[in-house]
């Protein structure tokens, strides 16, 4: 018998072997990104306070006008512009990064090309 293999499962022990030396400071906050079948998620969050300090999200209700239409990917694009913006109001110019264990490919590439563009630097 053929074990189905589970991706999420795999994913979340590259995201736990990741986070083991990736922690966001309040001088350098951490970028993270989650990734769902129907959306994408971006926070900016210190880790030293444990808090969120801004999130960008495709289900916003700010981003609702420009994303209707798009697709998945150019959704991500946007979702990374408006993290990126929310940033730099916060006076928020470097991160770190965290793709959460997943490939930096297709959305989550787009996400950080937009947060880049917006005036993030990581």
């Amino acid at each position: 018998m053929f074990k189905k293999v589970n991706k999420n499962e795999i994913r979340k022990k590259k995201h736990a072997r990741i986070r083991y030396t990736l922690n966001g400071t309040a001088d350098r906050p951490r970028l993270n990104v989650y990734r769902s079948t129907n959306g994408i998620y971006a926070q900016i969050i210190d880790d030293k306070l444990g808090k969120t300090l801004c999130s960008a999200a495709s289900n916003d209700k700010a981003l609702e006008k420009s994303l209707a239409g798009k697709t998945k990917v150019e959704q991500a694009y946007v979702v990374g512009e408006e993290i990126g913006k929310r940033a730099v109001k916060l006076g928020i110019k470097k991160v770190v990064f965290d793709r959460s264990g997943y490939i930096f490919t297709g959305r989550v590439q787009k996400l950080a090309e937009g947060a880049r563009n917006a005036g993030l630097d990581f």
